[in-house]
């Protein structure tokens, strides 16, 4: 599958509306971006049943402002509609599977007890006392 161009208005629908959605944050000005762009259309292409999204940071700045892109590229990874990943930088081919396979494998009920204990104040389940 190739890349899919998204937009202001399809952000939303794309990521929620998808099991696995990688969007990368990139802009053309930016020569990370650029190297960056073909590594990504392979994984699309190796990892069809994970869509493989590109969001323009300059055509689209109000989705770059909202997701608090600081750094291009940024790549974040959503599963079942929910941030699983988010980091700055250009990733090597084996880094960027890595993630992919890290995203699949995910427990995402574990994901969501684990966001609900963070949001309530409570205690994780490793013993590790939220931040103030």
């Amino acid at each position: 599958m190739a890349t899919v161009e998204l937009t202001d208005d399809t952000f939303e629908k794309t990521v929620t509306e998808n099991d696995i959605v990688l969007v990368d944050f990139w802009a053309d000005w930016c020569g990370p971006c650029k190297m960056f762009a073909p590594v990504y259309e392979k994984s699309s292409e190796t990892n069809p049943e994970v869509v493989h999204a590109k969001l323009d940071t300059e055509a689209h700045q109000r989705i770059a402002a909202a997701a608090g892109i600081t750094a291009i590229p940024t790549l974040m990874a959503f599963r079942e509609g929910v941030l699983v990943f988010n980091e700055a930088g250009a990733l090597p081919g084996p880094a960027l599977q890595q993630v992919v396979d890290a995203v699949k494998n995910l427990d995402m009920d574990e994901v969501r007890q684990a966001i609900a204990a963070q949001s309530n104040g409570t205690p994780h389940e490793h013993g590790d006392a939220p931040q103030a």
